[in-house]
């Protein structure tokens, strides 16, 4: 080998380790709080929503659907991500017709005089005419929240996907009683997807006149559904953006485009007295940066600290893993929440990596057909303050 090939390649060896290096260290910086001086000022509105004492979440249901392969075979099968979820012909809106078959209108037509009242006889029908009735599971928490009066105060969060399911976790927390008492005075919606919002059935099987709140971004069919299912009492179209609900409780409404045709998403902030802000999200599909930059804009909170946050993160619902998600876990730590709560799609792949990544996750107790201890399961309950 000659000088100049030996000069050339120490040459071209140096270039590309100096140019590593430099990578590295723009990686690095990337994560880093100096950063921020490159962005604008930020002008935050701290709007006051009051403040609580306690927050306590008990999760009624984290297990939307129990296979990932059913449910993607079924996707892809029909059309892909961005059909209407009410064609796929899954429960409880199968009309007998097969996997992409479905709609709204023949489905519902084979159980509304059955509900909500006899909800085991229309799953038994939807038993027969559905694709996958078996996978089919559902997201549902009870909110607890204690005021500075030391008043309590209840909310359900969703209302699952299977009659079937979401009955027998109803029964298991005792939800049921709640709602034949009245102890739970309103229905939160997170958004209109299956697994959170076509269970609906069941919670007014106990409570048909409860207050239900949902985002503004509803289709006509899931309008529809609010009346077919038997719902008596008032409906609240949370418009976008912040609506304070209860001293120390707000919503907040995030305007974005979802899978299987569906559009906006309601989340929640809590403010509680000495820690700080506690958010709840159903399925975060706003994404966890955008979760906490709005609180960051929009709401003032306690210490101006996030103490914690509960729920589905939407970072790897079918345990897959891209490695972009790897930025998400990363850039999670600049937040510095006092306690994690995940579970449901943010994945326990995801929930792992947080662990690893020495995150203050509060493990589960993998019970009632939650699969891992990495994530708060069914029947797990945190309490923020």
């Amino acid at each position: 080998m000659s000088d100049n090939m030996k000069r050339r390649d120490f040459i071209k060896g140096a270039t590309t380790g100096v140019g590593l290096g430099v990578l590295a260290a723009m990686g690095f910086y990337s994560y880093s709080p100096a950063r921020k001086r490159h962005f604008p000022e930020v002008a935050r509105k701290m709007t006051d929503i009051g403040v609580c004492r306690k927050v306590k979440v008990t999760n009624i249901s984290e297990t939307s659907w129990f296979e990932n392969a059913v449910l993607m075979g079924d996707i892809k099968g029909a059309g892909g991500l961005l059909v209407n979820q009410y064609d796929y012909n899954w429960p409880p809106f199968g009309n007998g017709q097969g996997l992409g078959k479905g709609s709204y209108a023949a489905g519902i037509e084979q159980i509304k005089h059955l509900l909500p009242h006899r909800v085991e006889e229309a799953w038994e029908i939807c038993l027969k005419n559905s694709v996958h009735p078996e996978n089919a599971g559902g997201f549902a928490a009870l909110i607890e929240v204690e005021e500075m009066s030391g008043r309590q105060r209840k909310f359900l969060l969703d209302s699952g996907w299977s009659y079937d399911w979401i009955q027998q976790s109803f029964k298991r927390e005792g939800i049921d009683k709640m709602l034949a008492a009245g102890a739970i005075e309103a229905l939160i919606i997170s958004h209109e997807h299956f697994d959170h919002f076509w269970g609906l059935p069941v919670t007014l099987k106990y409570n048909p006149g409860i207050t239900i709140y949902i985002p503004e971004g509803f289709y006509p069919e899931g309008l529809q559904y609010l009346k077919d299912s038997g719902h008596q009492g008032r409906v609240v179209t949370v418009k976008n953006g912040l609506t304070p609900y209860i001293p120390g409780m707000a919503s907040y409404v995030f305007p974005i485009p979802i899978i299987c045709r569906v559009y906006g998403e309601q989340s929640l902030y809590f403010n509680v007295a000495g820690k700080g802000l506690v958010s709840v999200t159903g399925c975060c599909h706003q994404g966890i940066i955008q979760f906490a930059e709005t609180a960051y804009k929009e709401v003032k909170y306690e210490n101006d600290s996030f103490h914690g946050i509960y729920g589905g993160l939407h970072i790897s619902p079918f345990d897959d893993w891209d490695p972009k998600y790897d930025d998400l876990v990363i850039s999670l730590r600049n937040y510095n929440f006092d306690h994690i709560g995940c579970n449901h799609c943010t994945g326990v792949l995801c929930a792992k990596k947080f662990i690893s990544a020495g995150y203050p996750v509060v493990e589960g107790s993998a019970r009632h057909r939650s699969k891992d201890k990495a994530y708060l399961g069914n029947g797990d309950v945190i309490t923020f303050g």
